[in-house]
């Protein structure tokens, strides 16, 4: 079975280098270890360090040189209007405060379908429709590595091998860093 030797970010490459085609809805694109299968009905094995979303657009490229197109499913998702682009800035303040997957849109904001969200929206003036799309979130600013460390839940403290000069204080709840900032994920 071909392994993925690295995936190609959208835009680095063009899709008529695209031998195969991997096509899955969210949540069969966001993994770190998985057998995927193609449209050929060949199948390749996907090993990353870390979980991630495969965007469509992106390119998998494999050990043998062919390029994999990924493509997302349409699925059932909810689509989130308002009244100017002010009250879309709350909303989308509202929905990351509950750590919601997001695309985020010039006029709109899709997630997943949640009869509890959509309560939530209608309450705060938002406008909320279903609709079948193809689903492709922000991947949050924690997804980059350009720190050289990533942050996740925990209650401890523990050092850097760096400094920041600026802090960033959540609430009660968060959790310290030494090294002058710390950072909350309640």
């Amino acid at each position: 079975m071909k392994r993925v030797a690295k995936i190609l970010p959208v835009g680095s490459w063009s899709s008529e280098q695209a031998t195969d085609v991997f096509c899955a809805d969210y949540e069969g694109r966001h993994r770190r270890r998985m057998v995927l299968p193609l449209q050929s009905g060949e199948k390749v094995l996907l090993e990353l360090e870390h979980a991630r979303l495969l965007q469509a657009g992106e390119g998998l490229y494999l050990e043998d040189g062919r390029i994999i197109k990924v493509e997302a499913l349409p699925e059932e998702l909810m689509e989130v209007r308002a009244q100017n682009p002010l009250h879309l800035v709350q909303l989308a303040w509202h929905l990351g405060n509950r750590h919601l997957p997001a695309a985020i849109e010039p006029d709109r904001i899709l997630i997943r379908y949640d009869h509890v969200i959509a309560y939530m929206v209608k309450g705060l003036g938002g406008h909320v429709h279903r609709v079948q799309a193809a689903f492709d979130p922000e991947s949050g600013a924690y997804a980059a590595r350009e720190h050289g460390h990533t942050h996740h839940d925990h209650d401890h403290d523990h050092d850097h091998d760096h400094d920041h000069t600026h802090g960033h204080e959540h609430g009660p709840e968060g959790h310290h860093h030494h090294g002058g900032h710390s950072h909350s994920h309640g």
